[in-house]
């Protein structure tokens, strides 16, 4: 086993990423072009990419073109679509052309959605007419859906052949097919009627004809399934690849795992943002867009919050007089929106999470809605009976001790029910769940349970 070869534990391959990034940059600045060529031959394409990436923009086209052409093509498939743009612009035009003809039809599409009009225009029309097809009939889809992120070189078979002709055809194709574990069958019209795997297709008897050795059953997706969805039949089915058909269910391409990844870490950076109050777009790289961008992109919700917000002031003004008699129940208002905020989050939380991979499907919504409650009111309780001895002992007085302590039950349960109604809500209305997230839960929550603990000390302590 020659070095290039060896296998690296997870943890060595950060650090030889972290050595490689240094010496490139080292050897960059000694114009030591041969040493950068030796010191890139053992190392994966994504890492070469990586370590491209964090070179200064004027290097990286250098160390870019140090790189063997076949090689140089896997790099760029890593690069980022900033980083690809960059260097697309840089290029000759044979050079480039040479680049974007021997990418995936698919990586190509994506490339195309982050380039400028004239520059895509421009190198699409140096494609070879059937890369160029290719493309454009991917372009031709809605992004975000199937169609826009299937490849059309997978390799299909037709029905009427024998497994000795099947083995003979995938032979002659699989050079130039994104060959994954499933072979598809079709019929005389392109009309995906089966699968077979290369085990069953390499274990069948040389005349045997595939009809006899195929599977009927068919898991597949049209052109226009959202990419989640698509995620989500590939991880219920266990699938490697997915098939993807027209109206007349005639096959133009298939979705491989590689792609759904991407498409899984899209969407859970674009949840993850929401559900923190940041408007989203799963396209772009939060640390790469300019100051303002993100100044814009966080300041409508807390806008939103604010407004909101100012309801709790009014409440609060409008019982003054309580508070002014019982001073000590102001000690406790942030121990109780807090709390509340939280116990309404989590609840959201896990709602939003189980919409967004379909644990709920089979779920209704009253059942969760009730479980939910019945956890705020669990910890409720429990937390209440801690809160009575804090108050007891910072206060002295039972009764303040007590409102607290029932504030906070009616608190958690509220904040455990509209945690996990809203998103249910927002769902049933076609928006998505994880606008109903913790900052807008919990502005919720505030208003709902300082109503709750002023007027429950009211009637506890009579004032």
């Amino acid at each position: 086993m020659t070095d290039s070869q060896a296998v690296i534990p997870a943890g060595s391959r950060s650090e030889l990423r972290h050595i490689v990034r240094e010496q490139l940059k080292l050897l960059l600045e000694q114009k030591n072009y041969e040493g950068v060529k030796s010191l890139l031959v053992p190392v994966q394409p994504v890492d070469i990419a990586e370590a491209i990436e964090e070179l200064p923009q004027s290097t990286q086209i250098l160390a870019f073109r140090l790189l063997k052409k076949q090689e140089a093509i896997e790099v760029y498939e890593y690069l980022s679509p900033e980083v690809q743009q960059s260097l697309l612009q840089e290029f000759r035009d044979q050079e480039a052309i040479d680049i974007v003809e021997s990418m995936a039809p698919d990586d190509r599409a994506n490339l195309f959605d982050e380039l400028p009009a004239k520059l895509v225009r421009r190198v699409l029309s140096q494609l070879p007419p059937e890369e160029r097809e290719a493309t454009a009939l991917l372009l031709g889809y809605k992004p975000g859906t199937a169609g826009r992120m299937m490849t059309p070189e997978y390799i299909s078979i037709r029905d009427n052949l024998t497994a000795s002709q099947a083995q003979e055809r995938i032979r002659r194709l699989a050079e130039d097919r994104e060959v994954a574990y499933y072979v598809y069958v079709t019929g005389d019209t392109k009309k995906l009627v089966g699968t077979i795997s290369l085990r069953d297709l390499i274990l069948a008897s040389p005349d045997q004809p595939i009809r006899e050795v195929m599977t009927t059953d068919v898991i597949y997706a049209d052109t226009d399934t959202d990419q989640e969805e698509v995620a989500r039949l590939i991880q219920r089915y266990d699938l490697l690849a997915l098939p993807i058909v027209d109206h007349e269910q005639l096959l133009l391409g298939v979705v491989t795992i590689d792609d759904v990844l991407d498409v899984v870490q899209q969407e859970a950076t674009e949840d993850i943002y929401t559900m923190g109050g940041v408007q989203a777009d799963k396209e772009d790289n939060y640390f790469e867009i300019k100051f303002p961008a993100v100044v814009r992109r966080r300041i409508p919700w807390l806008m939103v919050l604010i407004l909101t917000n100012i309801a709790t002031v009014f409440i609060l003004s409008n019982y003054e007089a309580v508070l002014d008699e019982v001073v000590a129940l102001a000690f406790f208002t942030p121990l109780l929106i807090d709390t509340g905020g939280n116990v309404g989050a989590q609840s959201s939380t896990v709602v939003i999470r189980g919409l967004g991979t379909d644990e709920l499907r089979y779920k209704k919504p009253v059942w969760v809605v009730i479980r939910e409650t019945l956890a705020g009111a669990s910890l409720g309780i429990i937390l209440g009976v801690i809160v009575i001895g804090v108050a007891l002992a910072f206060v002295g007085q039972a009764a303040i001790a007590f409102t607290v302590a029932i504030s906070l039950l009616i608190i958690a349960v509220l904040a455990a029910t509209v945690g996990a109604m809203l998103p249910f809500v927002f769902h049933r209305l076609g928006f998505d769940p994880a606008l109903m997230s913790a900052p807008f839960i919990t502005t919720i929550v505030d208003i709902l349970g300082i109503l709750a603990y002023l007027n429950v000390a009211k009637l506890f302590l009579g004032i």
